[in-house]
């Protein structure tokens, strides 16, 4: 009797297994927080040909699915794939090819960085970026004397963290045609008695951009790649480049084809008449990877180096209101053309005189029009009668929590406490709008999606400055902050049908932590690591 009984639950399991639908990973035991439209959780899915086929509890997956791979993740806490809603991922792959002046703590140190990288490269042309003099003890632009001393026959040219700065040395200044006579509209050229200082704000930067030594495609397929691995190990598995020029793009689609290149990417096309001439009659270009359909335009420059433009004075130099990068007609023009394409506009804003233009124009040309999804990169400093614009559901404003974190040591010198009342508003952004998209402007800033969510939900940096929190009315919800990183970025890149939440039928783009950031103690946050990172079902990290 025994045996009978053995041999018919073998039968019954035989035939189970037989009636088990065929997958090819399944993930259990885990807590999934699926970001669907009731920000429900669950405990497995399944997963084949790359997409999501099956949410739901272990015992129920396990029973209905056979995986050629499953994964007991032991209880650890899983996401949808993070997506970066505004970065630079080209610029942060060709930063990690020059030198690195992030976290400097003087003029000192970014002379000594840049001595040691020429000793060890000889570069021809020397190239930096990451430099901040708000982060020095004289919190002053550098003057070019000591590069020219240094380098009298190697031009050189050091990008301010921001990307709005140069410091060039005489012989880069030289070679770009750049004299104390020179007038460049949309920026500054900045002199001292009469004599540059090396200084470059936002547009003059051209003039010196169209000599550095264009990089080799070899140089540019690696640049990609090294960001790639950087994006992957923070669990980002699609980014917004905000500005890509068209041989880029073009760049990325080969190698994307080629599997040389996996991470999904939503490009914006830079505002350059050659790039506007290419794109703007032609359809938007979508694969599963690569989705080409924006238009980024900038709209000012950086509050750092006071080229933000604002409706008043800035604080600490009087009489000074920043500059427009473009002027208000070329914006309009440009905007009405967009507005007659299914392209995006997305246009950088961060004075509140640039948001407010902007706006205006944005809800002139897009009158009538429904679904346009436009957005406003950074809305950083906004006007208190302006915010009510944001209501307009053609636009969405795309934040960075860390440019509070990172500026709130010196946004009041320049915008005063009336103005910083009103700048780095998340939460009231979002209240009005109905959401944010959430992104780091990386290199810019750090890559860390782990710094980004902290500083959305503390309001504090690194070191857990303020005790506080900076202005926390402002702060997200983790629940917030999350879909700010998942399905509201998706939504603005008009994706959130295929990624952003762990639901049948998206892309199988995952995360597993070693932490559950949406449970633990807010200072261990930036503690927490991605033990793996699965895009299309597959490991990349």
């Amino acid at each position: 009797m025994q045996k009978l009984t053995a041999l018919l639950l073998l039968a019954f399991l035989c035939f189970s297994c037989s009636q088990r639908e065929e997958v090819d990973t399944i993930i259990f035991n885990a807590i999934i927080y699926t970001v669907d439209t009731e920000f429900s959780k669950a405990e497995a899915f399944a997963v084949k040909d790359g997409k999501f086929v099956a949410v739901g509890n272990t015992n129920e997956i396990l029973e209905k699915y056979e995986a050629t791979k499953t994964i007991d993740v032991a209880g650890k806490a899983v996401f949808p794939g993070l997506i970066d809603a505004h970065c630079h991922f080209y610029g942060l792959g060709m930063n990690m090819q020059s030198v690195d002046l992030v976290g400097t703590k003087s003029y000192e140190d970014v002379l000594a960085k840049v001595e040691a990288f020429q000793k060890e490269k000889n570069a021809p042309f020397i190239v930096g970026r990451g430099w901040d003099q708000n982060d020095w003890e004289v919190q002053e632009f550098p003057t070019k004397e000591r590069l020219d001393e240094l380098f009298p026959n190697t031009p050189v040219a050091l990008m301010r963290v921001d990307g709005h700065a140069y410091l060039a040395n005489q012989k880069a200044l030289d070679m770009a045609g750049i004299t104390a006579e020179t007038k460049i509209a949309g920026g500054e050229i900045q002199l001292k008695d009469g004599k540059l200082t090396g200084i470059l704000v936002d547009n003059p930067m051209d003039l010196i951009d169209k000599v550095i030594p264009k990089p080799s495609k070899k140089q540019q397929i690696q640049a990609l790649q090294d960001a790639e691995k950087a994006c992957f190990a923070f669990g980002l598995t699609t980014i917004n480049d905000a500005g890509l020029d068209k041989n880029v793009i073009n760049l990325i689609d080969s190698l994307q084809k080629a599997d040389a290149l996996s991470m999904r990417i939503y490009a914006m096309i830079s505002n350059t008449p050659a790039n506007v001439e290419h794109y703007i009659n032609k359809k938007p270009y979508k694969t599963d990877y690569l989705n080409v359909r924006s238009f980024k335009v900038y709209g000012d420059g950086a509050l750092g180096s006071r080229g933000a433009v604002l409706k008043e004075s800035y604080s600490d130099k009087e009489n000074h209101f920043g500059a427009m990068v473009i002027n208000p007609e070329d914006l309009s023009k440009l905007a009405a053309r967009i507005a007659k394409t299914e392209y995006q506009m997305n246009t950088h804003a961060i004075g509140d005189s640039a948001n407010y233009q902007v706006l205006k124009t944005y809800a002139s040309v897009l009158e009538g029009q429904t679904d346009r999804r436009w957005k406003i990169e950074h809305a950083q400093v906004i006007d208190e009668a302006d915010f009510e614009q944001f209501k307009n559901k053609n636009i969405i404003p795309s934040v960075q929590p860390t440019h509070a974190t990172s500026d709130m040591y010196w946004a009041g010198e320049r915008l005063g406490d009336k103005r910083l009342k009103d700048a780095y508003a998340y939460k009231k952004l979002l209240e009005i709008s109905g959401q944010v998209a959430l992104g780091t402007d990386f290199p810019v800033e750090d890559v860390s999606t782990f710094k980004t969510f902290y500083a959305a939900v503390a309001r504090k940096d690194s070191e857990q400055y303020p005790k506080d929190g900076f202005q926390m009315e402002n702060a997200l919800s983790r629940e917030e902050t999350l879909k700010g990183m998942t399905i509201w970025a998706a939504y603005s890149n008009f994706e959130e049908a295929e990624k952003g939440s762990i639901e049948v039928g998206k892309f199988a783009d995952f995360i597993v932590l070693d932490k559950n950031i949406m449970e633990i103690p807010e200072k261990e946050i930036l503690n927490t690591n991605v033990t793996e990172t699965y895009l299309a079902g597959k490991k990349v990290n």
